[in-house]
């Protein structure tokens, strides 16, 4: 397998699954305030291809940057680190 560069990793949780093959990812991140060095939670929301449909809802799963798989689609789910019970 050819490497294609520097792939983006992103670690989040599966809000929704409800089509067929994507999933949507809540990504979650500190971000320092420059004036107050406050640091604060802002969450982001990423499509990602889930070729074989086994993510569920309240997975853990690390996303994979890649080429654009359709119009909103730039991820893909690459491993389920922790499944939901």
């Amino acid at each position: 397998m050819k490497k294609r560069g520097n792939q983006k990793t992103k670690t989040g949780t599966v809000v929704s699954n409800k089509m067929d093959k994507t999933v949507v990812v809540s990504v979650e991140r500190l971000v320092k305030h420059q004036a107050y060095q406050k640091f604060t939670r802002t969450k982001n929301k990423f499509m990602a291809h889930d070729e074989n449909n086994e993510c569920q809802i309240g997975d853990r799963v690390l996303l994979t940057e890649t080429r654009p798989l359709s119009k909103q689609k730039r991820f893909k789910v690459s491993k389920v680190i922790e499944k939901m019970e």
